[in-house]
């Protein structure tokens, strides 16, 4: 008779990953570049993501449910950035409110909810928490309440802390990520990108003469390629594009597509779909049309900023 095994199994870890955004970007953009405001630098979001990724599986071994990235925006209405990162795998992205003077609303009380809910529901053994509030404590008592380990992360400060010592120790385990870890994700705004105040004149680019002809797409061998739209027209559907964008998006948002002239991926998708609306049929048999369509979105917001533009030859 084979004797069963009374022994306890060892229980797998899954582990989820709560990201305070304001908390990192700010603490952060402090120690590396002095910065007070998120204005005065760009991060590699998705670059950023994927290294705490790394760097939380080189922590934990157990498996990672999904990295919670909270962040806050104008009337919760995603910006370019918040868009891309969406689309990125394992990422949730959490949206708070931004009001007029760039406070954060209603971001502490998501990341609490989903703390709790995560810890009754039994979705996680761990959760490393990568935020400095104090008012996060209560969320991290009931969530170990519920077994749950909490490993709290913060951003190495230029002095003292930035983090709350109540919350530090009421955390299971504490790891400070150093200023040499997340140096390559940030870099300050360069001032030309600023808008001048007497910003010198800025050529418009020269666009094809109305009788262009139209662009023929790729055909195959025996096929008749059908006759595509003309550069002037594609060009006016892409400055529509962009300042309908401009309208509905914000300033600040397209902003944050500068110094251009690379699209991401999802951006340049919108923009491709966008265009095909108002035209009334497909761009993807004519790639020189693909480029003369962001020809025209470029020189519009180039506009937008005063900045100069470059124009492709094709």
């Amino acid at each position: 008779m084979a004797i069963p095994d009374l022994m306890p199994h060892p229980v797998a870890a899954k582990y989820a990953v709560l990201v305070d955004v304001g908390y990192l970007y700010a603490a952060a953009g402090e120690v590396l570049l002095a910065a007070k405001e998120r204005k005065e630098y760009r991060v590699a979001a998705d670059e950023l993501i994927q290294s705490l990724q790394k760097h939380a599986e080189a922590r934990i071994s157990g498996e990672l449910l999904r990295i919670y990235w909270y962040d806050a925006a104008r009337d919760r209405v995603p910006t370019v950035d918040q868009r891309v990162i969406a689309q990125l795998p394992w990422v949730k992205v959490r949206l708070g409110n931004l009001n007029a003077r760039g406070q954060q609303k209603g971001v502490d009380a998501q990341i609490r909810s989903d703390l709790e809910a995560l810890a009754r529901h039994h979705a996680v053994t761990d959760t490393i928490l990568l935020a400095g509030d104090e008012d996060m404590v209560p969320a991290v008592e009931a969530a170990q309440a519920y077994g749950v380990r909490i490993h709290l992360w913060g951003v190495e400060p230029p002095y003292g802390t930035n983090q709350a010592e109540r919350l530090v120790w009421e955390s299971d385990t504490v790891e400070v990520i150093s200023a040499d870890f997340l140096r390559p994700f940030f870099s300050a705004v360069l001032p030309s990108l600023s808008r001048s105040p007497h910003p010198p004149p800025r050529p418009r680019p020269r666009r094809s003469s109305p009788g262009a002809p139209p662009v023929k797409p790729h055909a195959k061998p025996g096929q008749v390629a059908k006759l595509g739209p003309s550069r002037p027209r594609v060009e006016d559907v892409g400055e529509h594009v962009a300042q309908k964008w401009i309208l509905t998006r914000g300033r600040d948002n397209i902003r944050d597509l500068l110094p251009g002239p690379i699209l991401p991926t999802v951006i340049d998708t919108e923009l491709l779909i966008e265009a095909e609306k108002e035209l009334g049929h497909s761009l993807r048999p004519y790639p020189e049309a693909r480029v003369w369509l962001r020809d025209g979105f470029w020189a519009r917001v180039y506009r937008e900023f005063d900045l100069g533009v470059g124009v492709s030859s094709k």
